[in-house]
């Protein structure tokens, strides 16, 4: 092995001597460069180097020769202040560094050859250096990718864009799509190339004078091209009137027949394609809806009576799935222009989309197309996400709300209300300053089907409290006792890690009612017992446990975790917060609190023997409280966890080493 490095080391002799001949490194830089160059190459000399070794060297190499490169345009710049016009233009080092890059890219790819993103990388560097070796690299990856619909795409953009060859590009495409006939973007892309192509050649006739206009689709609204036509006495022609007003007559023809003519064939293809694609791929929406976006941008010939017929398609083909008319009805909304685009939505349009919603629920009538109709009016409501101001809302968005608040209560006659839904439904009762009816909704749907619902319940909750504060600033013992009741039959109803927010909700509320705080607790313990402690995320046994620390002190505290850590299976997370307020307690001097902490770590591992942070954890703390024999003896005394004893005595020798 280090033969062979010394060997490739040896070969770069030529090009250290250039780069120390014309000034751009001296030697104590070009020491350190074959020092780097020499632990790389020890590292892909490995009997398994990894992909990471290749891409190190490939970045130290490219920054290596940027830095060249910016030194060699200093050195020529102080070279032609000087007078010396005998500049070297190029020398061994200048090729050196690029050919070394390629080889350690074809070093990688040969061990690598099924890593797609090294191939990309690999290609992208020749694109961007041109060192001839683009083709061949191509035609590598093709050959082993075939199945890579990005494979060819790439390939046939660098033949269409940078070769100027149409023929090879529209033969990589086609034998794309003979290899990977259901791939999407292989479809879109060829149908884009082919539709710029055309638009190429009309723009090259444009140019020449024997053709106008392109195959983009004008923008202007019908409005601004009426306007036009009343008022075309103020707009001055280029061209002055003739006596040979029928030459004139007989070019124009020549000219709309010629428009019409790349018009019919930009059609054809666009025909050909797409009944190539929906015949590969037939129940693919997404495919279809770009295809119809791409011949809304075009002006082709017949492009409407085309548009209606993708729309027909698309209308017996996807008739069931809620995604197909969401895109519909929001198609209907969608701005002419970027004129419109900062309007709001007009009542026409509003109403075309409103329609295809109704034909949805009537073919569909699920509680998905229920939600992307909320959704759908929630956004014309507050568009962007906005935050509006519903109950000061007046002519169409006021509408608008009210088709949302028919919908939610349609949704739920049928049985289809989600629980997103619900919420929103009950949420926008809120918004509207309509509290006494947001509080019966929520309590009529907290009874049905969304029983189990945390989030709604939570809204439920908040509403009820809204409810009591506003009724009188001093909360009653009826209404506290109410409100708790409430409480406790959700909580009892769910399992912890469901009702996060809802526990969060009630012991900040009754934080300061002792006779309730005291009874979350008891039920807590029920749940914690039904449902065992959580190993990560939110824990309630520490939660609760935080809260008596504020309000009772360390004692209180340690009574309660002692009652959770009795329960079956007690949560790592409730360990971990008893741990770190015991130790936070021997920093500060009590006597008590290194003592337990060391059973906390004990009992935990009794139970946690495999979780190596928590080892190290208590490692660590008797570390730093200077005790570390005490421990580590004890656990080898007892002959259990001899592995982990056996890591954490390396771990002390390797630190006092």
């Amino acid at each position: 092995m280090a033969d062979v490095v010394q060997f490739r080391l040896e070969r770069m002799l030529d090009e250290l001597d250039d780069l120390e001949e014309r000034g751009l490194f001296a030697r104590r830089e070009i020491a350190e460069i074959v020092k780097q160059r020499r632990k790389f190459e020890y590292r892909l000399k490995r009997p398994s180097p990894l992909k990471q070794d290749f891409i190190s060297y490939i970045e130290y190499e490219t920054q290596l020769d940027a830095l060249r490169r910016l030194r060699k345009k200093s050195v020529a710049r102080e070279l032609k202040k000087q007078g010396n016009k005998n500049v070297k233009k190029k020398s061994k080092s200048d090729f050196a560094g690029v050919l070394r890059i390629i080889e350690i890219y074809e070093l990688a790819l040969k061990r690598f050859k099924g890593d797609i993103d090294l191939w990309f990388r690999y290609i992208e560097f020749c694109r961007l250096r041109k060192n001839g070796r683009m083709k061949k690299a191509l035609a590598k990856v093709i050959r082993f990718h075939p199945k890579v619909p990005g494979v060819w795409i790439y390939a046939a953009a660098w033949e269409f864009d940078h070769n100027l060859n149409v023929a090879a590009a529209r033969a990589l495409m086609q034998e794309g799509l003979r290899i990977c006939p259901t791939s999407e973007d292989l479809w879109v892309e060829y149908l884009r190339m082919e539709l710029t192509y055309l638009n190429k050649l009309k723009a090259r006739k444009v140019a020449l004078g024997e053709d106008e206009g392109t195959l983009t689709r004008d923008l202007k609204t019908a409005d601004e091209k009426e306007w036009r036509n009343e008022n075309k006495d103020l707009f001055m022609s280029l061209v002055e009137k003739g006596e040979n007003n029928e030459g004139s007559n007989a070019e124009n023809d020549g000219l709309e027949k010629k428009q019409e003519l790349f018009a019919e064939h930009g059609m054809s293809i666009f025909q050909t394609i797409y009944n190539g694609a929906v015949e590969a791929i037939p129940s693919n929406l997404s495919l279809r809806k770009r295809f119809f976006e791409i011949l809304e941008g075009t002006n082709l010939a017949r492009s409407e009576e085309m548009c209606k017929e993708i729309l027909n398609d698309m209308k017996r083909d996807f008739s069931t799935e809620p995604g197909f008319w969401d895109w519909l009805a929001r198609h209907e909304c969608e701005p002419v222009n970027e004129l419109e685009a900062s309007k709001e939505v007009n009542v026409s349009q509003m109403e075309k989309a409103i329609q295809v919603y109704e034909e949805a629920l009537v073919s569909i009538p699920s509680s998905t197309m229920y939600k992307l109709y909320a959704n759908f009016l929630t956004s014309v409501i507050a568009p962007k996400g906005g935050e509006t101001n519903i109950s000061g809302s007046s002519g169409n968005a006021s509408n608008h709300v009210t088709n949302l608040l028919k919908i939610c209560e349609r949704a739920e006659s049928k049985g289809c209300i989600t629980e997103d839904l619900a919420c929103e439904h009950v949420a926008l009762h809120l918004q509207l300053g309509q509290l006494d009816e947001a509080k019966n909704l929520a309590a009529k749907l907290c009874s049905g089907k969304l029983a189990e619902s945390a989030q709604l319940w939570q809204l439920r909750i908040t509403i009820e409290i809204k409810c009591f504060t506003r009724s009188s600033p001093s909360r009653s013992n009826t209404d506290l006792l109410s409100l708790f009741e409430l409480i406790r039959h959700i909580l009892t109803k769910l399992p912890v890690s469901k009702s996060e927010n809802l526990w969060i909700m009630a012991l900040k509320f009754f934080a300061n009612q002792r006779r309730y705080f005291d009874k979350l607790v008891e039920i807590s313990v029920v749940c914690l017992t039904r449902d065992g402690g959580s190993e990560n995320g939110f824990s309630l046994s520490s939660a609760i446990v935080s809260y008596i620390i504020q309000k009772d002190g360390i004692q209180h505290a340690r009574e309660i975790y002692k009652r959770f850590l009795a329960l079956p299976h007690p949560g790592l997370v409730i360990y971990r917060k008893c741990i770190e307020l015991e130790t936070n307690l021997a920093h500060i001097g009590d006597k008590d609190g290194l003592i337990n902490a060391r059973k906390l770590y004990e009992s935990a591992l009794a139970t946690y023997d495999q979780n190596v942070n928590m080892w190290q954890d208590y490692y660590q703390m008797e570390t730093k409280m200077g005790t570390s024999e005490r421990p580590l003896l004890s656990i080898g005394v007892q002959g259990k966890h001899s592995k982990m004893l056996a890591i954490l005595l390396l771990l002390r020798n390797h630190d006092n080493s």
